[in-house]
């Protein structure tokens, strides 16, 4: 199992017309962008956090950054993850829970062919107001 771990790694911000790009020096494969810096940073952190979330080894992040060569349009920054906090956020497993109903209300839902679960997740999206694209 995977100990709690806050983690850190260099990313190189480019600007492009008016959106950023934004790659990490050690986790190859690992980008992203945004219109924003914000937006991009935001995009990144959640792109880090998927690229490290199946990983047994964590990679080193580079200490000297001296080796890193930067375009006019560029900067490095650091960006860091909580991965426990993380992984809640992006948890899919589902969790038992008890409720009771009145009887009648049961055997009427019962009769229906409803699914508890799926009218409950949709309750409670709705109760929260968790818009359609974040339900998938």
């Amino acid at each position: 199992m995977k100990k709690n771990v806050y983690l850190s790694y260099p990313a190189v911000i480019t600007k492009e017309g008016d959106s950023y790009w934004v790659q990490f020096v050690d986790l190859e494969g690992c980008f992203s962008d945004g219109n924003t810096l914000g937006e991009a940073m935001e995009h990144a952190k959640e792109a880090m956090g998927l690229y490290l979330e199946d990983l047994d080894n964590y990679p080193e992040p580079s200490t000297d950054l001296s080796k890193i060569k930067l375009k006019p349009n560029q900067v490095m920054s650091f960006i860091s993850i909580n991965m426990d906090e993380h992984r809640k956020k992006y948890e899919k497993k589902s969790v038992k829970k008890t409720l009771s109903i009145p009887s009648w209300l049961n055997t009427m839902a019962e009769n229906k062919g409803i699914n508890f679960s799926q009218v409950l997740q949709e309750a409670l999206k709705d109760k929260l107001d968790i818009k359609d694209e974040i339900k998938k």
